[in-house]
């Protein structure tokens, strides 16, 4: 696990400046403290910082095939580069290392662009080929591992693991994408493939992009999709055995480590099920941890206490005070854009007490988007069946305007916010769930915004990022569709972004059993009605989990990793709060409507409406601007 980074001459063969390539390089110092290195060739520049956990002797980076015309960069693990080894010694390839790095510069050597199809793993990595005169960039499947790239005025291709890295470089404007704003004031993050700036963009999740030396960079090439083909035809009692053994597999092929490994042990299915499988296949104890609240609305750590006394981990336990907000800049400065989602306070705090025992730490994430496990997808389908009942001309009739009559109520149980209900039901099936995973949702976001910003925009709406996913996902079952859309939306963009960023602050890396693209192949093979069946959510996988977890464990309503974000903003948050929005560098932007952010800070202090969410993400993009220096420049700079 590391950080990347570098720079490719387009337009010819000019010498990188080595001060540049390594600012951008000690810029990712924390992704990788154990060594760094650049390399250096006219029209090319590597460079790469070091966590060592495979191969810890050879394994260094840039790595290069025998006459050094192939060199690599790569963030990640391969996680089958063994029995890749052994096929491509069957081709007449020598290995020098034991490094899955290694791996990938042979199978390039030996397929080309097609060596993504034969990696098995988490990965972001960059190949430039001399003899080919190229450059070729590749990221995972599922999106766990980060890389973004950029295009200077002069000709110059940046790349690197994280934002900050392409910053460093100096020469790239800071303009901001008014698109971006928009997804991000939408959803909390700003989605693949864009970025916050205008002229940087993120490889998405199962692209491959080729460039050649004198030619324009063109388009990523999609390599990888999930298909929802709800096609198995396996019985129930079969279905769970083999999930199980998938499971187990996936979990197996995690665990090479010449460093200390464990894994994280929230008390929820998904990082409990990841523990059990540990547990079973290595007879030492497996070393979990697990982060509690001092406030019992947000404490689970009892039930992450029953899994590890019944496999005896090596168990450790922190209490994290309920008003542990003090992360808030530093966040701004891990993420390096905008990033709204609070839960990554506790992910920060999980990856810290991880770091003091273990290196490497295997994770529970993904497990709710392709097993069916959020609360919301309940929801989505019983709104579905209203909407079946009725065509949409209808809905939008009846139910559009119940919708804005009816008083809105936060504060009251989900069964009783029927103003969100029939806004959902008046809604196409993307509308509507797209509105469910909004933050700061129509009509407010209009009115937060400026005529101004409303201009820039020119009538671009967030929702389009649903819907360009939604065409591409190729089936009519209602829950697909919305597993579908989350896995190229909210999992690479939310999930896998914070835990990366808390993970690699730490220079811990996480591993990912359940975002095996293998295990999320075929789960996405099985009926439906084997994710979500009636109101239990991940049906089958609970079923597979009865003999290896408690009752108390598998079948209790989901909690969530969540902080008491309500409170904190009427409380010790909420001068910070109303100074930053109100005179920080948001307020200078002239993006916003003073007038409504006045009224959400007064509607919230008071207790008579609950803005909570809305006004962190207006904090946490007000952090992101002081952060990257941004503010009173911000307008001028957007509309170039």
């Amino acid at each position: 696990m590391c950080g990347i980074t570098g720079l490719f001459d387009t337009r010819g063969q000019r010498l990188p400046e080595r001060e540049r390539l390594h600012r951008m390089n000690e810029s990712q110092h924390h992704r990788g403290p154990d060594e760094g290195d650049l390399h250096i060739e006219p029209g090319v520049g590597f460079g790469h910082r070091r966590l060592s956990v495979i191969d810890i002797a050879t394994g260094q980076q840039p790595i290069f095939n025998d006459d050094k015309s192939v060199a690599l960069v790569f963030n990640g693990e391969v996680y089958n580069y063994l029995e890749l080894m052994d096929e491509l010694r069957g081709h007449g390839y020598v290995f020098r290392t034991k490094s899955d790095s290694e791996a990938i510069v042979r199978a390039w050597e030996h397929w080309g662009e097609d060596c993504v199809h034969h990696l098995r793993g988490m990965f972001a990595f960059m190949i430039h080929d001399r003899r080919r005169d190229c450059l070729f960039m590749a990221r995972d499947r599922l999106g766990v591992k980060p890389l973004h790239y950029a295009m200077t005025e002069d000709g110059w291709l940046l790349f690197g693991s994280e934002l900050k890295s392409l910053m460093a470089h100096g020469g790239l404007r800071q303009d901001i994408d008014p698109r971006a704003v928009e997804a991000y004031f939408a959803l909390g993050y700003v989605p693949d493939p864009w970025t916050i700036y205008r002229h940087a963009q993120k490889l998405a999740p199962g692209h491959r992009l080729l460039v050649k030396r004198g030619q324009p960079i063109g388009t990523p090439q999609r390599y990888w999709d999930v298909k929802f083909t709800l096609d198995a035809k396996i019985g129930e009692e079969e279905a769970a055995e083999e999930l199980r053994r998938r499971l187990k597999e996936s979990v197996k092929l995690r665990l090479k480590a010449e460093v200390p490994l464990g894994a994280f042990l929230s008390g929820g299915v998904d990082s409990s099920a990841v523990v059990a499988a540990m547990a079973q296949l290595d007879d030492q104890p497996v070393n979990t941890c697990s982060i509690g609240f001092d406030d019992p609305k947000f404490n689970e750590t009892e039930f992450a206490q029953q899994v590890a006394d019944r496999y005896r981990t090596n168990h450790r336990v922190e209490v994290v005070n309920s008003d542990d907000f003090g992360l808030v800049d530093l966040l701004a400065h891990l993420y390096d854009e905008p990033y709204a989602d609070s839960s990554a306070i506790p992910t920060y705090r999980v990856c810290e007490l991880a770091r003091k025992h273990v290196t490497v730490a295997l994770s529970g994430d993904g497990g709710d988007e392709s097993l069916g496990g959020y609360r919301r997808y309940k929801m989505h389908m019983m709104e579905e069946r209203m909407r079946s009942a009725f065509p949409l001309a209808l809905r939008k009739g009846v139910f559009g305007p119940l919708a804005k009559i009816y008083p809105k109520a936060d504060w009251a149980p989900r069964v009783f916010r029927a103003k969100t209900t029939f806004q959902a039901i008046a809604r196409n099936s993307v509308d509507a769930y797209f509105n469910t995973m909004g933050l700061v949702r129509d009509p407010l976001r209009q009115e937060l915004f400026s005529d101004g910003f409303k201009r820039d925009l020119q009538g671009w709406h967030a929702s389009e990022v649903f819907h360009h996913h939604a065409q591409r996902a190729n089936t009519d079952d209602p829950l697909a569709l919305i597993q579908y859309l989350d896995i190229h939306t909210y999992l690479p963009g939310d999930i896998n972004t914070k835990v990366d960023r808390a993970s690699m602050a730490h220079s811990l890396e996480v591993r990912e059993p359940l975002m095996d693209h293998q295990l999320v192949e075929w789960v996405a093979s099985l009926p439906s009605d084997l994710k979500l069946r009636g109101q239990e959510g991940k049906y089958l996988f609970k079923k597979a989990l009865e003999p290896m977890l408690p009752n108390d464990v598998l079948y209790r309503p989901k909690m969530g990793f969540a902080v008491p974000l309500a409170r904190w903003l009427r409380g010790p948050l909420r001068e910070q709060t109303r100074q930053a929005l109100q005179q920080g560098a948001l307020a200078q932007t002239g993006w916003f409507n003073p007038s409504v952010i006045a009224r959400l800070l007064d509607q919230h202090e008071r207790g008579t409406m609950d803005h909570a969410q809305p006004l962190w993400v207006l904090l946490m993009f007000d952090a992101f601007l002081r952060n990257a220096g941004l503010g009173a420049a911000v307008p001028a700079r957007a509309a170039a």
